[in-house]
Formats: structure tokens, C-alpha cells, sequence
């Protein structure tokens, strides 16, 4: 079974412009993802995808594989389609985070071995009560064959008569990590998806999906990177990679 990994990347960013290539201790955001994923054991390939000259001159000087994209994707799953349609015979897509890039790689290999012919996603076990009520934290619940019945920015299940401060220690929580495995025919389909009514209200994609009957199996992880979402961050891995590596 072959499996690609898919890292979208763009320039283009409302709270940090140009983030792929922010230096990291002398390499890339972007390079330092690609070369986590690259030590994968299960992923056959890692293509960058992006729709920026300057993205593309980038990866193409350090050694990556990329391929340019249309720019008028709205989201990476689609970015990801867009390539999946060039490798007829890979069976898995992997959606690989392109901000993230202390990524482990054993983290991904836990992600293509449960993947199936629909999509396949991770949660890890909420540790702080705080994470359990912050909106930007995704939280998941699923059934006992750990495929997804919920995505929420809110904290769900809601616990009737239990105090907001308790709910931790009498429910097991879990928050979404956005890392994504397809089938390839699923993830071709996708695009024909109309926005649904529930997507729109959270603003998560992967409502969607749900909307539409695709089955989305959860795998539980104990993995959690370092994300970029604006410049103070980057200083944060910074500081992460020289305590790793001093």
C-alpha cells in the first residue's frame, strides 16, 4: 500500500505572512517539517504543496520535492486533492500540518497504520482543564470503535449539575490533532462536498465530512508539537530546538 505525505504550504497568512519560511536556527519552518516527515518509515514520499514562487525556489534549493498548486484552494484538503490527482497508485494521502515542524514521525507512522478507506485523524488526552475550555483547542468525541461522532471548539460532553472546574477528573477529554490520513478516492470526492450548515457554525472542516455519512476513524496518540500560528511562537521552537540540541 502506497502512502504519500502532503505538506501545504502558502505565503500567504492573515497573523504571520511568509511563516513557511521563517528561520528556525538556520533552517526553514517548511525545510524542518519536510525533513521530520521524510524520517517517517511508512510514508513512500513528501511533496510539498504550494501555490508561491518563493515557496517553490525554496523547497526546490534545499532538495525537496514540491509541486505548485492553483491558488485558489481554499483550504489544504484540497491543496492535498489537487496533488493526489498526479499519483494514480498511491492508495494513502497523508495532510501533514505544514506549521508544525518539531512534527515526530512516529507520529505519523501511527497515523497510516490505522488508516482505512475513508479518513482517518488523532486526539490526545486533555492533561489541563484550561486546554478543556480554550475555543481554539478542537475537542473530539467518538464511539467505542473510535470513529468520530463530534468536532467542537466547545468542551463536550457537557457534564449536567458537575462544577466547570471538576469536569477533568470525572470525564476522560480529548482534543483533535490535525493530522489527516485519506484514501485517495475519499479525498478526491471531498471537493464535490457542499459547506455544511455545521462547518460553518465551528468553522471546522471536518464537520463536513461528517455531514455527508464519510467516516472518520480517531487514533489516540501521545504525541503533541510545537505549532506556528504567529511570530512569538517561532520564537518558542526556537528556544525548543536549542534546549534539544544545545
Amino acid at each position: 500500500m502506497k502512502s504519500i505525505g502532503i505538506i501545504p504550504a502558502r505565503f500567504a497568512s492573515s497573523r504571520f505572512p511568509g511563516k513557511p519560511l521563517v528561520d528556525l536556527l538556520g533552517k526553514s519552518m517548511i525545510q524542518r517539517v519536510y525533513e521530520q516527515c521524510q524520517k517517517s518509515t511508512l510514508l513512500d514520499k513528501v511533496i510539498v504543496a504550494t501555490d508561491d514562487q518563493r515557496i517553490f525556489d525554496h523547497v526546490s534549493r534545499f532538495g525537496g520535492e514540491v509541486i505548485m498548486t492553483s491558488p485558489q484552494h481554499a483550504t489544504g484538503t484540497s491543496r492535498c486533492a489537487e496533488v493526489a490527482t498526479q499519483f494514480a497508485d498511491a492508495e494513502i494521502i497523508v495532510n501533514i500540518q505544514g506549521d508544525e515542524p518539531t512534527i515526530n514521525p512516529e507520529q505519523i507512522d501511527e497515523l497510516v497504520e490505522i488508516s482505512s478507506d475513508g479518513i482517518a485523524t488523532q486526539a490526545k488526552k486533555i492533561e489541563h482543564h484550561k486546554n478543556l475550555f480554550d475555543p481554539n483547542i478542537v475537542k473530539v468525541v467518538f464511539d467505542n470503535r473510535h470513529n468520530a461522532l463530534y468536532f467542537s471548539r466547545q468542551a463536550i460532553p457537557h457534564q449536567r449539575a458537575v462544577e466547570e472546574n471538576l469536569w477533568t477528573s470525572k470525564h476522560t477529554y480529548y482534543r483533535h490533532i490535525g493530522l489527516y490520513s485519506f484514501n485517495r478516492k475519499t479525498l478526491l470526492n471531498l471537493d464535490n462536498l457542499p459547506t455544511s450548515a455545521l462547518e460553518k457554525a465551528e468553522s471546522l472542516e471536518q464537520l463536513r465530512w461528517l455531514d455527508n455519512g464519510i467516516n472518520i476513524k480517531v487514533g489516540l496518540t501521545a504525541y503533541e508539537s510545537l505549532s506556528i500560528d504567529v511570530p512569538e511562537d517561532a520564537e518558542k521552537v526556537r528556544q525548543f530546538l536549542e534546549s534539544r540540541n544545545p
